[in-house]
């Protein structure tokens, strides 16, 4: 099964060299580029790529606002953010917006390929860890007033999944979850993949998102 992607970046040479080194992938195919945020979001409606490898420094709607509309209008369409920091506004801002994870600019070819092939498959390339940091870091920006009743979603899970929510949010690997509740590893996967589909969330990132967006997680 190929990987449909499309580039989305404002510099030509970046684009270039990206494409030099998915192009040779037997199972990866650059099936547009985009040079802004508008060019990203007309390409991702009409071509329905699988990832998008999205800039955020970009003319017209940035790359965080195109994520965000991406998202939105394409459901099956993964985006994969480009940033300089890790720890940076943007990465926090592009995982708020709804992409599956950020990747460095100066990152090894082979991180890449890993990086597109995991989302493509389902997964977030963040690991919750890195995400609850960045939450930790920008949190006055998440926290914009409510309660954990403030979502009517969080009423749609059992009081076994929402404490599985809790223990992801908190950054907890299955196996971690499954010590921590009594759990065997399958039962904790069987719930969070019950957790996403109840709450309309994409991956493991999102619930950790969520979760303190809802305040089930305080910061610090």
């Amino acid at each position: 099964m190929t990987i449909r992607i499309l580039l989305a970046d404002d510099e030509s040479l970046l684009r270039m060299a990206f494409t030099m080194v998915l192009e040779i992938q037997p199972d990866m195919a650059v099936v547009g580029e985009a040079a802004d945020g508008a060019q990203a979001e007309r390409l991702a409606r009409q071509l329905h790529p699988d990832v998008v490898l999205m800039d955020v420094r970009m003319p017209g709607p940035d790359g965080i606002e195109a994520t965000r509309r991406i998202v939105r209008d394409c459901p099956q369409t993964r985006v994969l953010i480009l940033t300089t920091f890790d720890l940076d506004e943007y990465a926090f801002a592009g995982l708020k917006a709804g992409a599956s994870g950020f990747l460095l600019k100066n990152s090894r070819p082979d991180d890449l390929l890993t990086a597109i092939r995991s989302i493509a498959g389902g997964d977030a390339v963040v690991s919750p860890r890195i995400t609850r940091r960045l939450l930790e870091n920008f949190a006055p920006q998440l926290l914009n007033g409510g309660g954990p009743g403030q979502d009517e979603r969080l009423a749609r899970l059992t009081t076994r999944e929402r404490q599985v929510l809790i223990q992801v949010g908190r950054g907890l690997s299955n196996a971690e979850i499954a010590a921590a509740l009594h759990l065997a590893e399958a039962t904790v996967k069987t719930h969070l993949g019950r957790i996403l589909d109840k709450l309309q969330l994409r991956d493991r990132v999102q619930a950790v998102v969520f979760a303190y967006e809802s305040r089930l997680i305080q910061p610090g």
